[in-house]
């Protein structure tokens, strides 16, 4: 069973090979030749990388992968993830403007389509969908969402991630949604991007975490912490989010 391979697995590791895991360094420019003798390579030989970030191109990723699974101790595979947005290769409207459309059924295949793309070029990781509720025009970020209502981004939400994952991720034509950034990203104070948020649970509950859930009820295969403050605590070691709610 698969559990019993990965308990046993994590026994072999050392802690530092545990801390690689974690590792998701930017890729830089890795074409084939470097692979295997630049710094990143050294490193996943070393057990030190889990994944890579923004790397492009099937013989890319095949040559680093390559490195993972033939020259690493433990011989784990790496994933590789990219901002796979609002289209991959075919580009969509962004996300504010697909929700105006309210069509789920033409936002879920615009995912579908960015995954069978993305996959076929290697990506197997998306950060996105991008749940968060914005009511503040002067952020930024608030094209990347879906808006201030949290029956439509939860709907939203939904649809992305079944575009995305399909119905088995083992399938190679499907990548793994994040669903980002929990929690509370949209609510910055005076739309200043990273801000601290300040807000009561009632309002917390109501109107801002539904997309969240509504994307893990979906099957969404992982989540991003987001970059503020809920109740004074960082929410990328918020105790509250991460365990309590």
């Amino acid at each position: 069973r698969m559990k019993n391979f990965v308990d046993a697995l994590m026994k072999k590791m050392t802690l530092e090979e545990k801390i690689g895991q974690l590792n998701l360094p930017g890729s830089g420019d890795i074409v084939t030749g470097q692979a295997g003798n630049s710094d990143i390579g050294k490193k996943i030989k070393e057990g030190k990388v889990g994944g890579l970030f923004n790397i492009k191109g099937v013989e890319k990723i095949r040559a680093v992968q390559k490195v993972a699974v033939e020259d690493s101790r433990l011989k784990i595979p790496m994933i590789f993830g990219m901002d796979v947005i609002h289209g991959y290769q075919t580009v969509f409207p962004i996300p504010l403007g697909l929700s105006c459309s309210w069509d789920m059924d033409l936002i879920e295949r615009s995912a579908r389509i960015a995954a069978q793309e993305a996959s076929a070029d290697g990506i197997c990781w998306t950060f996105s969908p991008m749940v968060d509720i914005s009511r503040d025009p002067r952020w930024g970020r608030i094209s990347e969402g879906s808006g201030e209502d949290p029956y439509l981004g939860s709907q939203i939400a939904r649809a992305m991630v079944r575009g995305y994952q399909g119905h088995d991720l083992s399938k190679n034509n499907t990548i793994m949604a994040c669903v980002k950034h929990f929690a509370l990203y949209g609510a910055a104070e005076g739309g200043r991007d990273y801000n601290t948020t300040d807000m009561s649970h009632i309002k917390m509950f109501n109107d801002y975490l539904p997309p969240y859930k509504a994307a893990i009820d979906a099957g969404a295969g992982s989540v991003m912490a987001s970059f503020n403050e809920v109740d004074e605590v960082p929410a990328s070691a918020n105790k509250f989010l991460f365990t309590e709610v």
